[in-house]
């Protein structure tokens, strides 16, 4: 769901890989929206750091702390090098006056974020650990439009790292990458360098459905 603002290039900016863009706890006054490059977003456990989610180009963030004048509830980081939009108050607020279209689209990126911190909920809920990579495919590929010949056959292309998998399935890179040979030795996946194909997405869907419904037979 790319926004279409280079009308608003002078609010661009752009933080080299590895920058800090803004601290957890720190007061928050500035909207960003991704142009170009990937983000992610840091809080702190304990002593522990955890990356909770990374944001890619159409994706937005810190709208949180502009709104509600709140510290800020994360702390953002350019994983490569990254073009921003950055509106303070008063410009977000002349940019949803002026410009309707775009404050419309804004309200549904608020809605489709709040449906995939659900979604994602969900996946985190299922015990069986090959069941939740599968279902973290699923949800990638949700919503995305597909080339026709893969959808035909079934097949999708993800340009994401065991990394970014692992994550999603809230589990270590170490134990991901077990669960995905796995499945490269069923001939479910390809695991490539940046790149992995599911070579039938239905079959995961089927896989899924499986292990929810005898998930919530035992719970019941």
């Amino acid at each position: 769901m790319a926004l279409d603002l280079s009308v608003f290039n002078r609010f661009a900016v752009t933080f080299k890989a590895g920058a800090v863009i803004f601290c957890e706890y720190e007061p928050g006054d500035s909207f960003y929206l991704i142009q170009s490059g990937k983000v992610k977003i840091v809080k702190i456990f304990g002593a522990i750091e955890k990356t909770i989610d990374i944001l890619q180009p159409g994706e937005f963030f810190g709208e949180m702390a502009l709104l509600e004048e709140a510290p800020r509830s994360a702390t953002i980081i350019a994983t490569e090098e990254t073009k921003l939009l950055e509106f303070n108050r008063e410009n977000f607020q002349i940019l949803m006056l002026g410009n309707p279209q775009i404050a419309l689209k804004l309200l549904k990126l608020f809605a489709k974020r709040i449906y995939d911190q659900k979604r994602r909920f969900q996946i985190l809920t299922l015990e069986d650990v090959h069941a939740r990579v599968a279902d973290v495919f699923l949800m990638l590929s949700e919503g995305e439009e597909i080339p026709a010949d893969e959808e035909n056959q079934g097949v999708r292309t993800f340009h994401s790292s065991i990394d970014d998998i692992a994550h999603w399935a809230g589990m270590s890179p170490e134990d991901c990458r077990k669960i995905l040979d796995h499945f490269v030795a069923q001939r479910r996946v390809e695991v490539y360098e940046g790149r992995i194909i599911v070579k039938n997405i239905n079959d995961f869907k089927r896989f899924v459905s499986s292990r929810r419904s005898n998930q919530d037979k035992k719970e019941s």
